[in-house]
């Protein structure tokens, strides 16, 4: 508590379109205003009011003042984004990062597509996502789109899309941040651009180390806890050739290592991965604009986890986990020049490819094992996948558009396979059985602008989602829980719509309210089994049956002077589980990590001459750990602050705090009560500006 006194004191002292096809723009575009311009929605270029489903910007400036440290923190100030569990990547593993929107069933697994520049940046053998290894220094804009996206983007946008638009090269630019706070949490980004004529080049690092903090709740700790230290490291080149006015050229590598500690010697995890891209977009007067995307990941996740003494005051290394993974994929999207029938008609057609293998090799550690006990268990397999799809935007008038599109994807589950080896030698393998499935996804939108200032939106989706190969094969545990995974899972099918006003009014005022209703059939879910298997497993993954979610996102954004801005935001999910073929106790609870309330607000003052500053209020409300509502999880609200002066041209110094007044807060129930994040407090030097 000491260091933010003296950080405000020393803040305060020192010196004062169109729809024809255009040449293409570039991979990343200037930072929008509530006014400018999306992509991720309509995979075109359109303004944000334009756009005929719900889109949610963070913009460069939010970006730089969020007191978050982690991008997933950034995220939550969207209070219908959420992870899987409660907890930060800073000291939670990258497996219970799962992307949720909307409340749709959150889960380790993602529901939701990420993409970076184009690229998917989910875990392609879990799903999830690593945070860590989206560096911020780069970021131009964040697009959060929460619904049903499948039509355009398919199986992993069941519930929507968050994209993350990286910053256009164009004057010479050498920029920093350093930092260091409470949690002995330290971090250095920094990121270098220049431009050569048509020849644009960045490179950006990020990297972080923190002692973390303890995570078991304080009334169950023992001997065996501890902090959860962990440190990343993260290096991204891209470069960009306008190689003549039609035609662009961009290729990016990225790499990414991580290591985390869940809080006792034996629960640890480690993360590597690598990721190579390139692509090419060209404009031509008479077919309209083509865009190629091509790229490669290959990565290893590692997990350790223990056998813990019920008084928490011994463990013992109970299994390692190995998973390496790798992917690739292509993707050719074409937009054609727009013609003109009773409107105007833009369409856009694409077809994309992708292949996903990995394993799981575990290597057990039995206690007083015996000749039939399991000592190596491995499993694993590969995923196809291919789709094609067609849109047309149909503007009727400047006030009234219309939006169609579908989707036809194929999938493959092929080679799988498991081996368990016995400590007294005997070998089980076994061959599953290959596995293909079909999926249409329509989705039809509209846009109407009755009064320049009131825009009304409607959408109906169907989507869906392919079960991971972690859910296929990879058991998991979380504190003393056990999960078996479930090689003839079902992808899971989502039919939904949403319908929404936003008014504009005095001041830059912006309100929007958006109902949304899906129901979620095939949900994949961690089911609590009847009878625990013989090793001691009390969950499964199961197809549950159906599930609805339904809600309310409501939000305003007002410029009440020059310098001072606030916003409002909440979203209400009402999820209930509406049919559970052999698990009817299930029938009518709330989803599990499904809080019904959530909100946000934030004030902020820019004032360049004197100081900028950011205040946000985040609450979370009551949510269940598990399937059977028995585990309560309680509200809270924390409070997070930011504050930047400049001292120098180009140099600023700042200060940042998460969970100002130290709230505790339950992150986690399964078999251990685990707590969030304490109070944060960082301080350092930021560098802005050219060469």
């Amino acid at each position: 508590m000491p260091m933010l006194p003296l950080s405000l004191a020393l803040l305060l002292m020192g010196s004062p379109e169109t729809l024809v096809p255009e040449p293409p723009p570039p991979s990343s575009e200037e930072s929008p205003s509530p006014q400018g311009t999306v992509v991720t929605a309509t995979r075109l270029p359109r303004p944000v009011r334009d756009v005929p489903a719900t889109v949610i910007v963070l913009p460069r400036a939010e970006i730089d003042r969020s007191p978050s440290l982690t991008q997933d923190g950034l995220l939550r100030t969207v209070p219908s984004v959420a992870t899987f569990r409660r907890t930060s990547s800073l000291v939670s593993d990258p497996t219970a990062q799962g992307l949720n929107l909307r409340g749709l069933a959150p889960s380790g697994v993602s529901r939701s597509l990420v993409l970076v520049d184009g690229v998917p940046a989910n875990d392609p053998f879990g799903g999830w996502v690593y945070w860590r290894s989206l560096p911020r220094l780069g970021l131009d804009r964040v697009e959060v789109v929460p619904s049903g996206g499948s039509a355009l983007y398919g199986s992993a946008a069941l519930g929507g899309v968050v994209q993350l638009f990286s910053r256009p090269i164009t004057v010479p630019l050498l920029e920093g941040d350093v930092a260091y706070g409470l949690l002995n949490t330290g971090q250095l980004s920094a990121r270098g651009a220049h431009r050569w004529g048509p020849v644009g080049a960045a490179v950006e690092t990020d990297l972080l180390t923190t002692r973390g903090h303890p995570v078991v709740a304080s009334a169950q700790r023992g001997a065996i806890d501890r902090s959860t230290p962990g440190n990343h490291a993260t290096l991204n080149g891209r470069v960009e050739v306008e190689a003549s006015p039609f035609l662009r050229l961009n290729a990016r590598l990225s790499l990414f290592r991580e290591n985390q500690n869940g809080g006792t010697t034996y629960t640890t995890a480690r993360a590597e991965s690598g990721l190579a891209s390139a692509g090419a977009q060209l404009a031509t007067e008479e077919a309209g604009q083509f865009e190629l995307q091509l790229f490669g990941r290959l990565q290893r996740f590692e997990q350790r986890r223990a056998r813990v003494a019920a008084d928490r005051s011994t463990e013992a290394l109970s299994a390692i986990q190995e998973v390496p993974a790798n992917e690739q994929g292509a993707s050719l999207v074409w937009t054609g020049p727009s013609w003109t029938l009773g409107g105007t008609h833009v369409l856009t057609a694409g077809a994309d490819v992708r292949r996903v293998e990995g394993t799981s090799d575990e290597r057990l550690f039995v206690p007083n094992p015996s000749p039939s006990s399991t000592a190596l268990r491995n499993a694993g397999g590969e995923q196809r996948f291919g789709g094609l799809f067609l849109q047309n935007l149909y503007t009727v008038t400047p006030a009234l558009e219309f939006m169609a599109a579908l989707r036809w994807d194929a999938w493959q589950n092929v080679n799988g396979k498991s081996r368990l080896e016995q400590v007294g030698g005997t070998v089980t393998p076994v061959r599953f059985e290959d596995r293909s499935e079909y999926q249409l996804s329509p989705r039809l939108g509209a846009r109407l602008r009755p009064l320049e200032w009131l825009t009304l939106r409607a959408s109906g989706y169907r989507s869906f989602r392919a079960p991971t190969l972690n859910e296929l094969y990879r058991p998991f545990q979380v504190g003393t829980v056990l999960t078996a995974a479930n090689e003839r899972l079902r992808a899971e099918r989502l039919v939904g719509g949403e319908a929404g006003a936003e008014v504009q009014g005095p001041r830059g005022l912006t309100a929007r309210v958006t109902g949304f209703w899906n129901t979620l059939e095939d949900p994949i879910i961690n089911a609590t089994l009847a009878t625990p298997l013989p090793d001691g497993t009390a969950r499964q993954r199961q197809n549950l049956g159906r599930a609805r979610v339904r809600g309310l996102e409501a939000s305003t954004d007002w410029r009440l002077a020059r310098a001072w801005t606030v916003l409002l935001a909440y979203t209400f999910v009402d999820s209930e589980v509406r049919d559970a073929p052999g698990n009817e106790e299930l029938v009518g609870k709330q989803l599990a990590q499904d809080p019904r309330h959530r909100g946000t607000a934030l004030v902020t003052f820019d004032e360049p001459s004197l100081l900028t500053a950011t205040v946000q209020l985040r609450v979370i409300g009551p949510q269940f750990e598990d399937d059977l509502n028995a585990r309560e999880m309680g509200g809270y609200a924390v409070v997070d602050a930011s504050v930047s002066r400049r001292l120098v041209r180009g140099l600023e110094l700042f200060a940042a705090v998460e969970n100002l007044f130290d709230r505790e807060y339950l992150v986690g129930r399964a078999g251990v009560d685990t707590i969030g994040q304490p109070l944060l407090v960082r301080m350092g030097l930021r560098l802005r500006g050219g060469l």
